[in-house]
C-alpha cells in the first residue's frame, strides 16, 4: 500500500483505520505548551486540555506533545489570549468571553445572555458560519480556535440573600463571567470579572455579594455553598457556553498536514468530552448540595424579562458602533430564530413532559 496515497485521499480518520499510523511517526517531534484560564482542581473544565493533549500524543505515537499548564503557571488565567497572539505560548484552552474587552465579539465565540444552547451552539459552529466567522475575526489576533467543550446550561449562581425581584439586583456585588456583566450593570448590579480560583475568598469575606461558576459540579468542589446559601436558575447568560482551543497562527501552519489533523480530532474528542462529563456528574452534585441545605430559587419572571430586555436593546447598540459584532451577530441570531423554532416543537415539547413524569 502507498502511504502517501492513502494520507491523500483519506485523511487522518483514513490513515487510522488503514492501519496506516507510521506516516505520521514519521514526522519531526514537535514540543508544545498549553495554558489553561482554570484551575487543575476543576477536573471537567481544565480536564479537557488534558484530554486533548493525551489525544494529540497517543494519535502521534508520542511525536507531539502538548505540556498542560493550569491558570497561573505559566501565564494569568486573562492573560492567555495575549500570549498565544505573541507567540509566547503556542496554545491556550479558554472560555473566549473573557477577553470582550479587547472586542464584545469575543463573547459570541462562547456566549451571550439569551443566546444558543450547547447543541445549537456546536451546530453554528460546524454546521453553520460560527467557526468560519470566528476565525477571521480571531485571525486579527494571530489566534486559529477549535472548539475544546461546552458546560451545557449554566446555573444562575450563588447569592448571599435572596432575590425576590428587580429591585434586589440594585448594587448587587456579583461576580459574572466576562460579557454577561454589561447586562447584570444595566440591570444595576456592579460586575465582577475574578478567575475561578479567586471566587471563594471574595464570596467569603463579603468583597461579593454573588457570584457564578459553572454548575453543581464545580461549584462544590469550590464551597460555594459554604459561604452562600441561596442557589439561583436558570443561568440566562450562558445557555450554552463554548470552551475554546486557541492556537497561534504560526505555530499551526508550521505543523504537518498529518498533524494538523489530529489536533482538528483532538479537538473535537476533548469538545464531546467535557459536556458528557458535565450532564452525567451534575444531578448527583446538585443532590447533594440540597442535601446539606442548600436553597434552590428560580429567577423570578420580572428579573429575566429585564436581562431579556436589557439583552436584546445591547445587542442592537452593538450593531451600530461593532461592525465585527454587526456582521458576525446577524448570523448568530438568524440561526438562533431557526433553531427555536425547530426545537420548539421537538426538545422543547419532549423535554417539558419527561420532566414532568415520575421516574
Amino acid at each position: 500500500m502507498d502511504r502517501r496515497s492513502v494520507i491523500k485521499n483519506a485523511g487522518i480518520a483514513g490513515i487510522l483505520a488503514a492501519g496506516a499510523a507510521p506516516a505520521v511517526h514519521a514526522q519531526a517531534t514537535v514540543r508544545w505548551r498549553l495554558s489553561s484560564s482554570f484551575p487543575k482542581a476543576l477536573d471537567t473544565i481544565h480536564g479537557a486540555a488534558d484530554v486533548f493533549a493525551k489525544a494529540v500524543k497517543n494519535m502521534t505515537g508520542g511525536k507531539f506533545e502538548i505540556s498542560v499548564h493550569a491558570a497561573g503557571e505559566i501565564t494569568p488565567p486573562f492573560g492567555v489570549v495575549d500570549a498565544v497572539q505573541q507567540g509566547s505560548i503556542e496554545i491556550a484552552h479558554t472560555a473566549p468571553y473573557y477577553f470582550f474587552g479587547k472586542n464584545d465579539v469575543f463573547a459570541l465565540g462562547c456566549s451571550i445572555p439569551f443566546g444558543l444552547n450547547s447543541r445549537q451552539m456546536t451546530a453554528w459552529m460546524y454546521e453553520g458560519n460560527g467557526l468560519k466567522l470566528m476565525r477571521e475575526f480571531y485571525a486579527k489576533y494571530n489566534i486559529i480556535s477549535f472548539p475544546g467543550g461546552n458546560t451545557g446550561s449554566q446555573m444562575g449562581g450563588w447569592y448571599r440573600k435572596e432575590i425576590k425581584s428587580v429591585a434586589d439586583m440594585k448594587g448587587l456585588k456579583f461576580r459574572v463571567g466576562g460579557f454577561a456583566g454589561k447586562v447584570i450593570e444595566r440591570m444595576g448590579g456592579v460586575p465582577q470579572n475574578i478567575p475561578g480560583g479567586e471566587i471563594y475568598t471574595a464570596l467569603e469575606k463579603g468583597t461579593i455579594d454573588a457570584a457564578e461558576w459553572v454548575g453543581p459540579y464545580d461549584d462544590q468542589k469550590l464551597g460555594f455553598n459554604k459561604v452562600a446559601p441561596f442557589y439561583y436558575y436558570p443561568g440566562w447568560w450562558e445557555g450554552g457556553p463554548q470552551l475554546d482551543f486557541f492556537i497561534n497562527q504560526k505555530a499551526f501552519e508550521a505543523l504537518p498536514a498529518e498533524y494538523k489533523a489530529i489536533v482538528e480530532a483532538a479537538a473535537a474528542t476533548a469538545h464531546t468530552d467535557m459536556q458528557a462529563k458535565y450532564d452525567a456528574r451534575n444531578p448527583a452534585a446538585l443532590k447533594e448540595l440540597v442535601a446539606k441545605g442548600t436553597k434552590l430559587r428560580p429567577f423570578t419572571n420580572d428579573v429575566m424579562a429585564l436581562a431579556f430586555k436589557e439583552s436584546m436593546a445591547l445587542y442592537e447598540e452593538l450593531n451600530d458602533k461593532n461592525p465585527d459584532w454587526k456582521k458576525i451577530y446577524a448570523d448568530f441570531s438568524k440561526f438562533r430564530a431557526e433553531q427555536n423554532l425547530w426545537f420548539r416543537f421537538t426538545e422543547a415539547k419532549f423535554d417539558t413532559f419527561m420532566q414532568a413524569q415520575k421516574l
